[in-house]
């Protein structure tokens, strides 16, 4: 059991180092639309080869890899939906089961969906050299689709780190904080 949870730890700090990352993106995001806006309405030029379709593009490209990027680790973190006013009287040993349920009647099988269809639908646009609608806006059209596949796995590797520690939670091999964190959010 213990090697399993060193996986799942390094699973763990995987989704916190790509969350992390996704973060960063998200301040580049703000330093994107700041400049997309001083371009457009202040008549700043833009360098060579840009313009405001691309720019704006790009906009919406690291929105979706921060959400990608993000979704794994934040349901580690305990960030999902949960009914807690009725979860609250559950016993530590219901919370668990509760939880191994959900992740192997829903969200595995979520995931797997997820990667199935969106690896498809990523390769297709990679085969077909698919680019923006708009004449004037980004190429490689795949990377943006590629990340839904990121997405599902990262959510997968979430599923499966959560899952080894209810399991170590039913057998009473979790430490407290991790214990706290898994049933509570750590709140």
């Amino acid at each position: 059991m213990q090697s399993l949870l060193m996986l799942s730890r390094f699973i763990d700090r995987t989704l916190r180092v790509l969350a992390l990352t996704g973060g960063w993106l998200g301040a580049l995001l703000v330093v994107v639309v700041c400049y997309d806006v001083i371009t457009r309405y202040f008549g700043v030029p833009k360098p060579a080869g840009l313009n405001s379709t691309m720019i704006q593009e790009s906009e919406y490209w690291l929105h979706a890899y921060l959400i990608m990027l993000a979704v794994g680790y934040g349901y580690t973190r305990q960030t999902h939906v949960r009914i807690d006013l009725l979860r609250e009287g559950f016993s530590e040993r219901r919370k668990y089961w509760i939880e191994i349920v959900g992740i192997c009647l829903a969200l595995v099988p979520y995931s797997l969906l997820g990667i199935w269809l969106s690896f498809g639908y990523a390769k297709q646009s990679f085969l077909s050299g698919e680019i923006s609608k708009s004449q004037t806006g980004l190429s490689n059209l795949w990377l943006l689709k590629a990340g839904m596949v990121l997405l599902f796995v990262l959510l997968l590797l979430a599923a499966l780190s959560q899952l080894i520690k209810c399991i170590a939670g039913l057998r009473g091999d979790l430490d407290e904080d991790t214990r706290d964190q898994l049933l509570n959010g750590g709140h």
